[in-house]
């Protein structure tokens, strides 16, 4: 499948994070100009330091739940904490943030002519009755749950794309993004990878909720980028699954993880959080077809690099964004207020 090499200006949301970051790097690699927005709640400048004297990049601080006004050819709408830990933190900011920006990038679309991909989520078909999850299943979702304000954002999302595509004619792409993990991941993310290698580190017990039967499948972000700008650069306007099929339980992960960091961490069993799906597994037949995309890097192969990773890392828990250099704030958002 052919990818377009014409520059353009791309707008990254959530680009300091850690799947937008990782997206930044690539498409500067390409030659574009890129414009990475966070509002820093879960990204850092420092995932973006590499780049901050490149003529192509700018690092804007500001909250995609406020109005964007640039000049864009296309927009990566990836700003939403992603880990329970993060987005029951503050359930209306997380709804704030899924919401109101989701219409904001579309009304920068409309206005720009620009197409704009939004980074769904597997959550959106919540406690799957069916598997693995095919595009077509509506979902088995809680809307009164401790997970619904992230679940219900992001269907809210994409039914908010699919309206401004049928309304105001914006070219949509929707990305259904399961389990990712690599390098870039916080210590505390809360989520299962980052949990497990960082106990493990620290020789501390792995934390398995309910019984550690119930199943995931892990992409590495790597992978993940490949596809979502294959889906941006596609014709494709319906959702799209972007995972890997490979199929873990979560005590089959505890154990891979104790073995590779060669620790000797003990098991801990605590209580299966409400509305916890008991398996996920996407189905990427439509992924192959259309977008000839399918992922490459296998579990372990991914996690020898996310160890290395966090163990770089934990040398020094005291690392911080302090000595981080000043922000770069896109003139045109420059009297925007700041959340």
């Amino acid at each position: 499948m052919a990818i377009s090499a014409a520059k353009k200006v791309i707008l990254v949301t959530g680009g300091a994070g850690f799947v937008g970051s990782h997206l930044c790097d690539f498409l500067l690699a390409e030659g574009h100009e890129v414009i990475s927005l966070d509002n820093l709640y879960t990204g850092a400048v420092a995932n973006n330091l590499a780049h901050m004297g490149n003529p192509n990049f700018t690092f804007v601080e500001a909250d995609v739940s406020n109005p964007i006004d640039m000049h864009v050819d296309e927009i990566y709408n990836l700003a939403c904490p992603a880990s329970p830990v993060h987005y029951q933190a503050s359930p209306i900011g997380t709804m704030r943030t899924g919401i109101l920006g989701a219409i904001n990038v579309l009304e920068l679309a409309a206005a720009n002519g620009a197409r704009v991909l939004q980074a769904s989520t597997s959550e959106i078909y919540g406690d799957p009755l069916i598997h693995p999850q095919t595009e077509d299943y509506f979902g088995n979702t809680n809307c009164f749950g401790e997970r619904a304000c992230y679940d219900e954002a992001k269907r809210a999302g994409e039914a908010l794309f699919y309206s401004y595509a049928q309304e105001r004619g914006v070219d949509i792409r929707i990305a259904r993004i399961f389990n990712t993990y690599g390098p870039r991941m916080q210590i505390a993310d809360g989520r299962v990878i980052s949990n497990f290698v960082v106990q493990a580190l620290r020789g501390e017990p792995i934390t398995l909720y309910g019984d550690g039967e119930q199943t995931r499948s892990f992409c590495h972000v790597d992978d993940l980028v490949r596809g979502l700008v294959r889906l941006m650069a596609s014709n494709v306007t319906t959702p799209v699954n972007l995972g890997n099929p490979g199929e873990f339980t979560i005590a089959e992960l505890a154990d891979l993880v104790i073995a590779m960091t060669g620790t000797c961490s003990e098991k801990r069993h605590l209580p299966l959080p409400a509305d916890d799906p008991r398996r996920r597994r996407p189905s990427i037949e439509k992924a192959r077809a259309l977008l000839e995309w399918e992922p490459r890097i296998s579990l372990r192969v991914g996690l020898a690099a996310t160890i290395a990773y966090f163990r770089d890392l934990l040398k020094d828990e005291h690392l911080s964004v302090a000595d981080q250099p000043a922000r770069i704030v896109h003139p045109q958002l420059a009297d925007r207020p700041v959340l």
